[in-house]
């Protein structure tokens, strides 16, 4: 993705995909209301793509299914992601990432917390406070470049 010389993680493990999740008539239903759970969010950050390497937040154990928490009905999405090596310079990035894409994806009404599990990363403290203030966010979406980036991480591969 990132046209960085040298890799922080040149090496990272590699972790096989879960199955996708088989879509019944009553998910596709419209008539019917479908709390969203933390499946389907899951879902929707998975496959976002790592700045650094052609693998996708799963494949890097970046995100995981258990690291969801969704409160549908007050309206709150709460995603813990863990970056590959304590000194990810990425990290912010990655963290902005899930959350443009949640804030895409999801009805306005949900209030987004995208944060780093607590003990993995050595800055965590100042990435977890500009991915929670909303106008340092909204400052960063405006910078094109990092627009830019973000979009190449949200993008599906090979486009």
């Amino acid at each position: 993705m990132s046209s960085v010389s040298q890799l922080e993680n040149a090496n990272p493990v590699i972790f096989q995909r879960s199955v996708e999740r088989l879509l019944t008539a009553s998910d596709e239903d419209e008539e019917i209301h479908d709390p969203i759970d933390n499946r389907e969010i899951f879902d929707l950050i998975r496959s976002i793509n790592d700045p650094e390497h052609p693998l996708s937040l799963e494949e890097l154990n970046v995100v995981e299914q258990v690291r969801v928490q969704v409160d549908d009905v007050g309206s709150t999405v709460g995603v813990e992601f863990t970056p590959t090596i304590p000194h990810c310079s990425m990290a912010t990035l990655i963290g902005l990432s899930i959350k443009v894409k949640l804030l895409r994806s999801l009805p306005q009404r949900f209030k987004i917390d995208v944060h780093i599990t607590p003990g993995t990363h050595a800055s965590e403290e100042a990435v977890n406070k500009q991915l929670a203030d909303k106008e340092r966010v909204a400052a960063a979406l405006e910078n094109s470049s990092l627009l830019e980036v973000v979009n190449q991480c949200l993008s599906p591969r090979g486009l």
